[in-house]
């Protein structure tokens, strides 16, 4: 026998029988996979999100200049900060997405100017409101005439229109029920107010005043720059 044309040894099929079967693919009808990140949101939920955790900031300093909270808001704002540039980052398909998150950035930088500035003028209040209380230590609280409000939103002003429209309601009515809201609520109620109207109008106070229109009760509220 010609060593040149020996064969190779029975069930040795050498190098061409792993081409033939695909080589070391592993179990047939398995194949490897890599590992998939998870899926991000659609960019409308996350708008959606973001929106809702710009309102959510809001009234968490409302609340905070209102007395009904000691810690500032600084939490959430920073993680909105990161989410705002986050989403930078995500390719926005749509011209309208693009609209949408300009808008909420340009809603989330006027609320956090805000805040500092009104954190700044309490802060720098805090040595002079004792100078002007002893200025004018005669100071009316008149519900009727007029009670100015500032953001610090002092419980002698609260007290002087709460007592004031609980007054007014029993006269009118002629008797001395219970008021159809607590102080608690009436606080928050002149909390919200103020912040909407000093948003609006850039202005430092309001003067608010119990008014009576046709025969019914109303808070009338007036912007005042000192």
């Amino acid at each position: 026998m010609n060593p040149r044309q020996a064969t190779s040894p029975p069930g040795n099929t050498g190098s061409t029988g792993n081409r033939g079967n695909g080589g070391n693919r592993g179990i047939p009808g398995k194949r490897p996979t890599a590992a998939q990140a998870p899926a991000r949101p659609p960019a409308a939920q996350l708008l959606d999100l973001l929106a809702d955790g710009i309102e959510k900031f809001k009234i968490e300093f409302e609340r905070f200049f209102a007395g009904a909270s000691v810690v500032p808001p600084d939490d959430h704002r920073a993680r909105l900060v990161r989410d705002l540039r986050e989403l930078r980052g995500v390719q926005l398909r749509t011209s309208a997405d693009q609209f949408r998150l300009a808008s909420l950035e340009a809603r989330f930088n006027s609320y956090s100017e805000l805040f500092h500035r009104r954190l700044r003028e309490r802060e720098e209040g805090r040595t002079a409101r004792p100078a002007r209380a002893a200025a004018v230590p005669d100071r009316r609280l008149d519900a009727a005439a007029g009670v100015i409000v500032t953001d610090r939103l002092e419980d002698e002003a609260v007290d002087a229109l709460y007592s004031g429209l609980t007054r007014r309601a029993s006269e009118a009515t002629g008797a001395s029920g219970v008021p159809a809201m607590d102080r608690t609520t009436f606080r928050g109620y002149l909390a919200q107010q103020l912040e909407s109207i000093r948003l609006k109008t850039g202005c430092e106070a309001v003067q608010f005043r119990i008014a009576s229109e046709d025969g019914k009760l109303k808070l009338k509220a007036k912007p005042v720059n000192k």
